[in-house]
């Protein structure tokens, strides 16, 4: 049986959004990508929110709107895709890593040790669609000890007071935070990824929630925002294709990061059937939970701790004991029976780039214990009752074969930590 990791969900109501969407005459910015913008804001909670071309551009601009400049500092996870950093690089600034809990988040302890006079964000990341500890983050900087180090180099700052936490939200739509709270509205910003292989796609896309305190006013700034996004273009071109009206101007210097309407017709499908598509992951995730519980071996991912509950986007399982080198073993002799698994992810300092410019892995001891036994299980709504036993029997004698080893008691749980 032959399994993909993460095919994108397509049923008639997406293909007949697109189809609508080519047959409108209109496939760039537009009506869709607006009535996305609605959906998302409305699902999460969110003041406003910018629909983009994806999670790194639209990190990016907002890094450029907080005003960031070279030697500023921005805190990211080691533990993360290597965009959270490259989009800081992209902005001028500089990423400045820190380890990771055992729950694969970034540890607020690490957090407050990083912070220095020159920090002006940080960038905590929700792995596998489980929600960092927010109200944590979310106080500490607006402790008073840290708002007085806090050198504000851009009006912007001046504004804010102190630092700005911008979530990484690219797997989290759907998250709760606490149970009256999906995440996008938690922080100052949060950036959902609409990736082809998140739990709502655009095939490429990403989305900007604005959340930002008085005296900032977050309509106002979705206005500045989307005209950046175009360029700094004074009229869209939806607006300027109608007739006489041709004339605009050029006001700053933009990007060109918007999101096409054939774009969102895919998200604004899913959205609209996506608490369905929701439960259908926890069923799932649920599934392998019930299954990998009775191992000894089996280190199950969080999923549900306090009122924090996952988007169930990454089923991030860990092998008890692994090396690097047995856990890739594992996958090697699951890759025989065709089913595809991933790992999420290498920690940036072990990636070249980033070994080049003086990141060491042994600097962040927890992300490297999390990556070194994690195998990414695959998760979405299309995988009936055969296909996960085909998949939790496949995994079980992988690890079976890599260790020799066919007898277990209890599994060992997840644990809440940050």
């Amino acid at each position: 049986m032959k399994i993909p990791f993460s095919p994108p969900y397509i049923d008639e109501a997406v293909i007949n959004e697109v189809v609508d969407s080519l047959r409108s005459g209109w496939i760039t910015s537009g009506p869709k990508v607006k009535a996305l913008e609605e959906e998302i804001r409305n699902f999460s909670g969110s003041k406003e929110v910018l629909c983009v071309n994806s999670w790194t551009s639209g990190a990016i601009m907002m890094l450029c709107w907080l005003g960031v400049k070279a030697d500023d500092e921005v805190i990211v996870p080691a533990y993360t895709y290597s965009a959270t950093a490259l989009a800081v690089l992209h902005a001028g600034a500089k990423p400045v890593m820190v380890d990771s809990g055992e729950d694969f988040n970034i540890c607020v302890d690490a957090i407050r040790k990083a912070i220095t006079p020159k920090t002006k964000a940080i960038i905590p990341v929700d792995i596998a669609g489980f929600p960092c500890d927010y109200d944590r983050i979310m106080a500490m900087v607006n402790e008073p000890e840290i708002r007085r180090m806090f050198q504000a180099t851009s009006p912007v700052q001046e504004e804010l007071g102190r630092i700005l936490v911008m979530n990484d939200a690219a797997h989290s739509l759907g998250a709760y935070y606490n149970k009256r709270q999906r995440t996008g509205c938690e922080t100052d910003v949060a950036i959902f990824s609409l990736h082809a292989v998140k739990n709502v796609t655009t095939a490429e896309g990403g989305a900007i929630c604005l959340n930002l305190p008085d005296p900032f006013d977050n309509a106002k700034l979705y206005k500045e925002l989307r005209m950046t996004s175009l360029n700094c273009q004074t009229k869209d071109a939806f607006s300027k294709s109608k007739a006489g009206g041709w004339r605009y101007d050029i006001i700053g210097l933009g990007m060109k990061i918007n999101m096409a309407d054939v774009n969102a017709a895919i998200g604004l499908a899913q959205i609209r059937e996506y608490p369905q598509l929701l439960k259908e992951r926890k069923r799932v995730f649920n599934t392998y939970t019930d299954a990998f519980s009775k191992w000894e071996w089996a280190i199950i991912p969080p999923s549900i701790c306090g009122e924090k509950e996952s988007s169930y986007h990454i089923y991030a399982l860990r092998i008890k004991g692994f090396t690097e080198e047995q856990r890739d073993r594992m996958i090697d002799e699951i890759a025989k029976s065709e089913v595809a698994v991933n790992v999420h992810f290498i920690p940036m300092p072990m990636l070249s780039f980033f070994k080049s410019m003086g990141y060491d892995i042994k600097n962040y001891p927890q992300a490297y214990e999390n990556y070194k036994s994690e195998i990414s299980l695959p998760i979405y709504p299309q995988l009936d009752e055969e296909k996960l036993n085909f998949i939790i029997n496949t995994v079980k004698e992988a690890y079976a074969k890599v260790t020799g080893c066919n007898t277990v008691d209890n599994a060992v749980q997840c644990t809440c930590q940050s």
